[in-house]
C-alpha cells in the first residue's frame, strides 16, 4: 500500500503494531519523551511530506498525558505537510462530559472536539461513543463503530441456552435493544436511579431473568460499581449464568476486586484500552478489533465506503 503510514502513540503500542503487521506496513518510529518539567516532546523521524497518515492513541489513563501527546503528534504531523491525518481512537476520553446536567458544568467532550480538530486531524474513529450525539461535535468525518457485534458474533458461537440480553441502565437500552436484536434474544433492563458521580442504586428489573443466561452489556467498565451491582441483583433475581460485556475496561480503582467478587462467571472486553498484568483476572477474556480497524483503515485510505463493514445492521430484527 502505497502513501500510507501508520504512527502510534504511548497509549497502545501493542494495538498499532498488531494492525501495522495485518496490513503489512511498517510502524513509522517518533521519538517521544518528558522533559524535567513534565512537557511532552514528540518527533516524527521520518518523512511524511504528502502521504495519509494514521495516527493510534487511545485516550486511556492517564488521559491527560495521552491526550496532550496525540495533540502534539497531529501539530507535528501538519506542520510536516502529512497529506492527511487521520486519528485512530478507539476509546475517547471525556466522552461522559456531553452535555450540561447542572449549572456551571462544562461540555467537555465538545472541547475535545475543538481540540482535535484545531490541532490538524482530518478524520477520527473511535469505537463505542459514550453518547452518538458527539460524533456532531466535530467538524470533521467521524467513523463511529459500536462493540456488541463483536460480543453477539463470540457469545452466539459458544451457543449458550436461554440467553437475554442486559441493559445495566435506561441509558444503555438502545445498545442492548440492538444487540438483542441482532442475537434474537429477549431484552432485559435494570431501571437505576444514579446518585452521585460513579455511585447508583438499582430500582427494580423490567424483563424476564429466572432461569436464564443474562448477558450485561455496556459501552465501559470503570469502577465497577455499576455493572457488578447489575450482576448481583441478576443472580439474586435467578439468573442461572452471567456474562458481562464492556467494550473499555478502564477498571479504576478497586474494580478488578469488585469483578472477581461478583457472581459473573465471564467478562468479555474489546482491546480498545491496554490491559496492565495486574489487573488481567481469569474471569476476563478479550476480544480483538485488529481485524475490524485494519480494514477500516485500508477501506479509508483507498477511498472505499466503510458501509460494507456495518454488515450487523442488516442482522438486527425487531423485538
Amino acid at each position: 500500500m502505497e502513501k500510507i503510514k501508520v504512527i502510534s502513540g504511548r497509549s497502545h503500542p501493542a494495538l498499532a503494531r498488531k494492525i501495522t503487521q495485518l496490513l503489512k506496513v511498517p510502524l513509522i518510529p517518533t521519538e517521544t519523551k518528558a522533559f524535567a518539567d513534565g512537557e511532552i516532546y514528540v518527533r516524527i523521524k521520518e518523512n511524511v511530506r504528502g502521504d495519509d497518515i494514521f495516527v493510534i492513541q487511545t485516550l486511556s489513563s492517564p488521559v491527560n498525558e495521552h491526550l496532550m501527546e496525540l495533540l502534539i503528534m497531529i501539530d507535528a504531523l501538519r506542520r510536516a505537510s502529512a497529506a492527511k491525518i487521520n486519528v485512530v481512537c478507539p476509546y475517547l476520553g471525556y466522552s461522559r462530559q456531553d452535555r450540561k446536567a447542572a449549572s456551571r458544568e462544562p461540555i467537555t467532550a465538545k472541547l475535545i472536539a475543538n481540540l482535535i480538530t484545531k490541532a490538524g486531524a482530518s478524520r477520527i474513529l473511535t469505537i463505542d461513543l459514550h453518547a452518538d450525539q458527539i460524533q456532531g461535535f466535530y467538524d470533521i468525518p467521524v467513523d463511529h463503530f459500536v462493540g456488541y457485534p463483536r460480543f453477539a458474533d463470540y457469545l452466539l458461537s459458544k451457543k449458550y441456552k436461554n440467553m437475554v440480553v442486559v441493559s445495566p441502565d435506561i441509558g444503555g437500552v438502545k445498545r442492548g435493544r440492538k444487540m438483542a436484536g441482532l442475537m434474537k434474544v429477549p431484552l432485559a433492563v435494570i431501571d437505576k436511579r444514579r446518585a452521585n458521580h460513579n455511585q447508583s442504586e438499582v430500582l427494580k428489573i423490567i424483563g424476564e431473568i429466572e432461569g436464564k443466561t443474562a448477558i450485561i452489556v455496556d459501552d465501559m467498565i470503570d469502577t465497577g460499581g455499576t455493572i457488578t451491582q447489575a450482576a448481583h441483583i441478576l443472580k439474586q433475581k435467578g439468573a442461572s449464568k452471567i456474562i458481562i460485556c464492556a467494550t473499555h475496561g478502564l477498571f479504576s480503582g478497586d474494580a478488578c476486586q469488585k469483578l472477581k467478587d461478583c457472581p459473573a462467571s465471564q467478562i468479555l472486553l474489546l482491546d480498545t484500552i491496554p490491559l496492565p498484568k495486574e489487573k488481567k483476572i481469569d474471569k476476563i477474556k478479550v476480544i480483538s478489533l485488529v481485524p475490524l480497524l485494519a480494514k477500516v483503515i485500508k477501506r479509508i485510505h483507498q477511498g472505499k465506503s466503510l458501509g460494507a463493514l456495518f454488515t450487523w445492521e442488516e442482522k438486527e430484527v425487531s423485538l
